[in-house]
């Protein structure tokens, strides 16, 4: 597994070790993970909604920074289900890592790849020479970016429920 996904639970803490493991103020560096599949799912989802009516509207950066959301969420949903706590944004690096009875197909991972390209690059105008975001996307991109996060949920989906 990559760097950026973490098991949970590192032989985590009970009431007596709490104590000496407080990151700061009422901050414990060490926690159980709360297994919750179905919330990040559920987000997911709601996400890939947000996706669609931003197409529909026009935004289309936001409808692919929404949609990379709605994938990122799926995925972290699935290693919810796998009682495996994961970090980063990175949707194919987490697809990635996952286990290999796990993998998506090579499509699903090129897929990711592009929509880990709108997770900044949709929201900061510092990120182009020129213009906002909203200047550089198209509906041929928000178009795209709905289809690849319904790929990648539907995916994930199959393994969490």
């Amino acid at each position: 597994m990559h760097d950026s996904v973490k098991h949970s639970v590192e032989a985590c803490c009970n009431a007596a070790d709490l104590k000496d493991k407080i990151a700061g103020p009422h901050l414990p560096r060490c926690h159980a993970l709360v297994s919750r599949p179905s919330d990040w799912l559920r987000q997911a989802l709601h996400d890939l909604e947000h996706a669609k009516r931003s197409l529909e509207a026009g935004d289309y950066e936001w409808a692919c920074f929404a949609a990379h959301q709605a994938a990122e969420k799926a995925v972290k949903a699935l290693y919810q289900k796998l009682g495996v706590e994961v970090w980063g944004h990175s949707v194919s690096r987490m697809l990635a890592s996952l286990p290999e009875e796990h993998k998506p197909p090579l499509e699903l991972l090129e897929w990711a790849k592009e929509l880990d390209r709108h997770y900044i690059p949709t929201r900061y105008p510092n990120f182009y020479p020129e213009g906002a975001p909203m200047d550089y996307y198209t509906r041929g991109d928000a178009e795209r970016a709905v289809r690849y996060a319904e790929a990648i949920i539907e995916f994930c989906r199959s393994k969490v429920l």
